[in-house]
This record gives structure tokens, C-alpha cells and sequence, in this order.
């Protein structure tokens, strides 16, 4: 008996939205946690942040971008069929009360994660001022879901072709400058995009809550694959994460640990692209 996929549309070129029947995940979920799924029996086990839920309905929505041989297989998976494992939800929870004004930073996929932060930022009472940016502006995602959910929503694109021309920091970086004020900052994205913010808040002495997406197998802090080093202490980002203080972080490490795969990553899509007859 696997976990019914009640809905699925291509929210972009790369990237994909399903909707999954998973209550029981769905009754106990909170921002900042995430799932492990497993395709088939055969299937690796990866991990993807829960984007949204539906306790009534007993949902959980992912947004997943294609990279690699499971999430381009995954792509193909239509309404009705079924995901075989889909255990959660994992990780610590982010305990968003009452803050201030918040800067909140989504970066390329790193948007969907964002989001649930942003809607518990929000209905929490907080001050919300969103920044979202993408390659292009076709690569753009949640921005209605985002701006609902926020006091005040910039989107920048790395071509300039929406909004500002530049990337998230130089959003942040204009409002800093312009004498904004806030009380903390939440980044989520790619490696290098979240180093990037943390510096530039580091300089502002602007806490910064950062949620890592490092390699995992397990999810329960057993086989160590996901351990980062922040403030000099060794943390397992399944059970001690995914958020840490970003200007913690030992960011050279995370790095060079997130690449430590890739051989068996482009092994893997190769067969994969063969069996399929794509290559």
C-alpha cells in the first residue's frame, strides 16, 4: 500500500508540484520539517521539504526540481499512481512566535520551503517582508502564495527579466541600506545563496536562521550522512536541523560535503536516461 498522489502539475520547465494523501504525515507536520520517500522498492530514499499541508484533508504537497536520476523519475508519476515510502514528518520544527519584522529569503526552489515558514510568520502576527528570485522570471514560483502571505513581496531574476536585476542579497542589501530594520532573517536555497546572505547579515548584525539541505539516507541521525559543523559542534541535520544559526555554519564543509556523490549522481542518471531510452 503506497501513498496516493492526488494531484501534480508542472510548475515550471524544471520544477513539479504533487499533491500527496499522506494524513498521517499531514496531522503532525510543522514549517520547517520534511519528508523521506522511496519510489519503488528498488528506489534510493531522499529527502524533500514538506511545502504545504492540509490537516482536514490530510495532505502534504512537495515541490521537487528535477536534478538528478530520482526526481526526474519521480516527474513521471502521474494522478492516481502511488509513491511506495512516504515517512515523516522529520526534522525539528521551526517555533515561529512572535519575532518583529522578519526578512524572509527564498532562492530558486528554496521558495517552497519558504513559504509555510512565511504563512507561520504571518498568522503568528509578525511583519513580513518576502524576497524570492530565480534564474528567469519563467522559473519564478509561488509568487501569488507568497505575496498573500507576506506584508511586502520583491522578486528578483538573475537576467533581469523580472523584477530586480540581481540576486536575493542585493534585494536585502537595498533595504539594509535604506535604513530597514529587522529582528531576524530566515534564508533558504542553494548552498552558495544562503553563505552569501549570511555574510552580507553578519556585516548587519542581522540574526539569521538558515535550513540546510544536506545528503541523507536515514533521517533518524543514524548513518551520519547529513553532519555539518555549526559553531564548532558536529550536528546531524536530520534530527538537529534542517534550520541552524546561518552565521554557524562551517560553509566550506557543507560544500564539499554536498558534493562528495556527484559521480555516482551523473552514474546513476546516465543508466537511468539509457533504460529510458532519453539519452
Amino acid at each position: 500500500m503506497g501513498f496516493k498522489i492526488l494531484g501534480r502539475d508542472d510548475i515550471t520547465t524544471e520544477s513539479v508540484r504533487m499533491v500527496v494523501a499522506a494524513p498521517f504525515v499531514a496531522r503532525k507536520c510543522e514549517p520547517g520539517q520534511f519528508v523521506i520517500l522511496r519510489l519503488d522498492e528498488r528506489g534510493e530514499r531522499i529527502p524533500l521539504t514538506i511545502a504545504d499541508f492540509d490537516r482536514g484533508a490530510g495532505t502534504v504537497t512537495i515541490i521537487f526540481q528535477k536534478v538528478g536520476k530520482t526526481t526526474y523519475h519521480l516527474a513521471t508519476f502521474r494522478e492516481g499512481e502511488e509513491i511506495r515510502d512516504f515517512v515523516g514528518p522529520l526534522g525539528r520544527h521551526l517555533d515561529l512566535g512572535k519575532i518583529g519584522t522578519v526578512a524572509c529569503l527564498g532562492g530558486g526552489l528554496g521558495i517552497a520551503p519558504i513559504y509555510p515558514k512565511v504563512r507561520a510568520l504571518k498568522a503568528g502576527g509578525n511583519y513580513v517582508v518576502s524576497i524570492i528570485g530565480a534564474r528567469r522570471k519563467d522559473f519564478v514560483i509561488l509568487e501569488d502564495e507568497m505575496r498573500a502571505q507576506s506584508d511586502e513581496l520583491f522578486v528578483t531574476t538573475d537576467d533581469g527579466s523580472y523584477g530586480l536585476h540581481g540576486f536575493v542579497t542585493d534585494q536585502l542589501k537595498l533595504l539594509l541600506e535604506e535604513g530597514r530594520k529587522f529582528d531576524t532573517c530566515l534564508a533558504v536555497g542553494p548552498i552558495p545563496m544562503m553563505e552569501a546572505v549570511c555574510k552580507l547579515t553578519a556585516a548587519h548584525d542581522l540574526p539569521t536562521l538558515v535550513s540546510l539541505d544536506t545528503i541523507m539516507v536515514d533521517g533518524t541521525g543514524m548513518c551520519g550522512s547529513c553532519r555539518v559543523t555549526v559553531g564548532d559542534e558536529t550536528k546531524f541535520t536530520c534530527v538537529d536541523g534542517p534550520v541552524f544559526d546561518g552565521h554557524q555554519v562551517d560553509w566550506l564543509e557543507a560544500k564539499a560535503r554536498q558534493r562528495r556523490y556527484h559521480p555516482q549522481e551523473r552514474e546513476a542518471m546516465e543508466k537511468f536516461e539509457t533504460e529510458r531510452g532519453t539519452a
